[in-house]
């Protein structure tokens, strides 16, 4: 069940809202509580109902774990030890067990038969919470933990399968608040107001380009010059609006439940070094490593070499996140290697670049290193680069006088009398798009600004018409980028 397709829109979100809000109204607000914890479930396993054993186990460990550490006055580090170990063990068989597989019989030339085993969605994203929850309990930072709130906190469906990563204490108060059990209709109004733009960036913006971005890494081999430099550039394109739209969504479902999560994305495309990027970039996930990885390292206190080590792990550790193959890893290292220095830069130079300088440099970086990102494998992404780097002056003239061949799937699409691979909606539709990226307000700006007058109305119902027109010709519900991680 995808936030953009039609059974969650009319079916499951309204029936969860308005029976969460009536049971709200009993004296015992745990039933409320215990509802939207089962809604949740339902919403999880609806993928794959097998998985929900699994988040069931995690859950019942975890909590069981958590609530021994908050009574022991002793072996704390061991239980805390155990606790992360679990979680870890879970991740790694799950999500990376073929991966060394297949490093061990390409090292020790052996043939052991893989696991094939599937991804639980949302496993990389609950791994990093659960494992949160437990080091905030033994830092003090967590002191009760009530069964039906640790339930919620766990499994809440805006935030479950793709983030972002919450703390115990950001939403707590919230889940626990009696007053938040009632509709709150400005909260309604922002909520519904947001999830719109999120399901724009998706629907219309997003699987547009994946369109594009498909057909050039299917056909790569066939890219040209030019059609190369396209199909990077849509999929940075594509996968800040997969990525944004879903955070947008996330916290504008959440918001109709009167739950603030973090913010996890704002204007990445705007930084002007790696360090801003990532201050913007699935900002939950940098607080994760930096708070749980960086900090208890000894982040920057115990010298340069020591710092710039401590760098490289913590972006090695966000790469295989990621992913469980080399092309994530390398992913990773680039923007440790990128991060290191600029921190070598600013602390034993005193060069001073130009915004517009530093920024097109940042930009260009995060544009090539997505080519590991999005590749199936290294090869594949060193093809790529071949293509990147080999420049051809009439692959520019064909690109932008004849329609591409190498986009099947857009041609068969028709916008306004255009096919999606014409150069007129390729070249324009890139351009608006990267305008937005680097120029407008984010949703996040939006929201702060919304209040409910006439001309939001008209905005919102323009949102929705532009994606039930887009639905129509269409006619498809892709899943989140990051619901493969």
């Amino acid at each position: 069940m995808l936030f953009n397709s039609f059974v969650f829109a009319f079916a499951f979100l309204p029936i969860v809202f308005c029976v969460y809000f009536l049971l709200g109204r009993l004296k015992n607000k745990d039933i409320s509580t215990l509802f939207l914890v089962a809604a949740s479930l339902y919403f999880y396993s609806y993928f794959e109902i097998k998985f929900l054993y699994l988040i069931s186990f995690s859950m019942a460990f975890n909590y069981a774990t958590g609530y021994i550490l908050m009574k022991a006055t002793s072996y704390r580090k061991g239980i805390l030890s155990v606790g992360i170990i679990f979680n870890i063990c879970i991740l790694g068989y799950f999500k990376y067990a073929d991966f060394f597989i297949e490093n061990y019989n390409w090292i020790f030339d052996q043939n052991l038969d893989f696991l094939y085993l599937a991804l639980p969605l949302g496993i990389s994203f609950i791994t990093f919470q659960q494992i949160a929850y437990l080091v905030d309990i033994y830092r003090g930072e967590i002191t009760h933990s009530k069964l039906s709130s640790y339930m919620i906190f766990s499994t809440f469906f805006p935030q479950l399968i793709a983030g972002p990563i919450v703390n115990h204490k950001d939403v707590m108060q919230d889940y626990e608040d009696p007053k938040k059990k009632r509709i709150n209709w400005e909260n309604v109004s922002k909520g519904s107001f947001i999830f719109l733009i999120g399901l724009v960036k998706k629907v219309v913006i997003a699987d547009t380009f994946a369109l594009w971005v498909t057909d050039g890494f299917n056909n790569y081999t066939h890219l040209t010059f030019t059609e190369a430099w396209f199909v990077i550039i849509a999929y940075t394109v594509q996968l800040y609006f997969d990525f944004s739209g879903y955070c947008d969504m996330a916290i504008g479902l959440a918001l109709m439940f009167n739950i603030h999560i973090p913010i996890n994305f704002n204007s990445p495309y705007k930084a002007r070094n790696i360090h801003e990027f990532w201050r913007r970039w699935h900002m939950t996930l940098n607080r994760f490593l930096t708070k749980y990885v960086y900090f208890p390292l000894g982040g920057s206190r115990k010298g340069e070499m020591i710092t710039a080590l401590n760098i490289m792990l913590v972006f090695f550790i966000s790469g295989f996140w990621h992913g469980a193959g080399w092309t994530f890893i390398i992913w990773g290292m680039l923007h440790g290697i990128g991060s290191v220095f600029l921190r070598f830069i600013k602390k034993y130079t005193n060069l001073q670049f130009p915004f517009l300088f530093s920024w097109f440099v940042t930009f260009l970086f995060i544009v090539l290193a997505r080519v590991y990102f999005r590749s199936e494998s290294v090869a594949q992404a060193h093809d790529i680069f071949g293509t990147l780097f080999t420049p051809d002056v009439t692959s520019v003239k064909a690109f932008l006088a004849t329609p591409s061949a190498i986009f099947a799937d857009a041609a068969a699409i028709e916008v306004a009398g255009y096919a999606l691979n014409t150069p007129f909606i390729l070249m324009g539709g890139l351009v608006i798009m990267l305008g937005i990226c680097f120029f407008a307000k984010n949703s996040i700006e939006l929201l702060n600004n919304f209040k409910f007058n006439w001309s939001h109305i008209w905005f919102v119902q323009f949102l929705a018409i532009l994606l039930l027109a887009t639905l129509f010709f269409v006619k498809k519900s892709s899943v989140f980028i990051y619901f493969n991680f």
